[in-house]
Formats: structure tokens, sequence, C-alpha cells
């Protein structure tokens, strides 16, 4: 049977979900593009790698897009600042957010050789090979060697907060399904919402990467 991710119309989901959690900033179509193209590429790997569980087009769409569109709406990034996605996977949110902050550095780590694979090739066709992918797990990577750290689903709450603080030297986003956040620490900005098309409910919590605040 033939994947319902491949061949879907994603342009009209994208669209919809940009000016849902978007608030009016990403409606260039050279952007939209981009990410439609993005979303087709995971679609068109998925069928030989594992890089989604989505089930529905609308799914796939929050799936890449909507925690990125989130966190940039309550962060604000400056133009000069690292970030690092770890366990980036198919590359959301890491990709996703160098689409939508094209000036922000980018670093991707991903430590599964195929994903590595596919990463290194999407970015090759999105024109970004300035995004650089580190194919490694996270704990060989130095200390205080980032701004701001990510991460989705990639450790539990308190681990990856943990380690997010040994990457990062400002900030580290933690973003939540239905988990609840770590005792102990108080984020510094959060924002509820929902993914635009299926309607799960999400937060994203920035942290300062000092736990003294």
């Amino acid at each position: 049977m033939a994947s319902p991710l491949v061949g879907a119309d994603y342009a009209p989901l994208v669209a919809r979900a940009c000016r849902t959690l978007g608030e009016g900033r990403y409606d260039d179509p050279e952007l939209l593009a981009s990410l439609v193209r993005f979303i087709e590429r995971i679609a068109a790997w998925n069928q030989q790698i594992d890089l989604t569980a989505a089930r529905s087009p609308a799914e796939h769409v929050d799936l890449v897009v909507a925690d990125a569109l989130a966190v940039l709406g309550a962060a604000s990034p400056d133009a000069d600042e690292h970030w690092v996605d770890v366990g980036s996977g198919a590359g959301a949110p890491g990709v996703t957010l160098a689409l939508l902050a094209p000036r922000l550095r980018m670093t991707l780590v991903e430590p599964r050789h195929k994903r590595v694979a596919f990463l290194r090739s999407v970015l090759a066709e999105l024109g970004r090979l300035d995004v650089e992918v580190i194919p490694s797990e996270s704990a060989r990577l130095a200390a205080a060697s980032f701004d701001v750290a990510i991460s989705r689903a990639t450790f539990p709450p308190p681990v990856w907060l943990t380690e997010g603080r040994r990457l990062a030297r400002q900030h580290v986003w933690l973003l939540l399904a239905r988990a609840t956040a770590p005792e102990g620490s108080a984020p510094t900005r959060e924002r509820s919402y929902a993914w635009p098309l299926t309607g799960a409910p999400r937060r994203a919590l920035c942290f300062p990467a000092s736990e003294e605040g």
C-alpha cells in the first residue's frame, strides 16, 4: 500500500500552519516552498528508513514545522546565535528553525548514520550547506559549545535539561507533549500551544543554561 504521506498536497497545510503559529511572519513564497520540499523529502525517504511516525499529511506537517514556529514566536533569537538540535532525526526542529530563521547558526547532532545521510542530502537540496551535521552522540561534544540547545523526544525531560545545560551558554529549550516539566527549575519563557492542524497540546519551555539563572 502506498504511503499517504507521499504525493500529498502539502502547500496549503504548510501555509495554514505558518499562518496559525507564525503570526504573519512566514508567508514568503520561497520559504513556504522550501518547507514543502523538506516535508516531501522526509516522506519520500521514510519509505526506506524510519524518519517519521506520522499517519497523515496533517500530522506530518505538524511534526515538522509546528514546534519550530512556536519556539521562534517566543525566542526572538539574535542573528549570530549558535543553536544545536540534539538527536535531530529527520531534522525537526533543527532544519525547520534554520529555514525559518536563516541567519541563525545551526548545528544538527544525530548519531544514526542513515539519518545523517538524509540530513546531508536534504540540506544540499535546500541549498543550506551552512548547516553543520555532526554524526555523534551529544555526550562527545565539548561543554558550552553553543549558545542555545534544543531537543525533541531524545531524552526524558530532566536528562535533557542537564545535558542541554552542559552544551549551552545561554538557554535550553525543552519541548513537551503531555510530560511535566522537571521539578526544581523554573523556565524563563514558556509557550503553551496546540499543533495547528491536529490540535495536539504542546508546551515549549526555555531555561537558563546556568542552574543559578
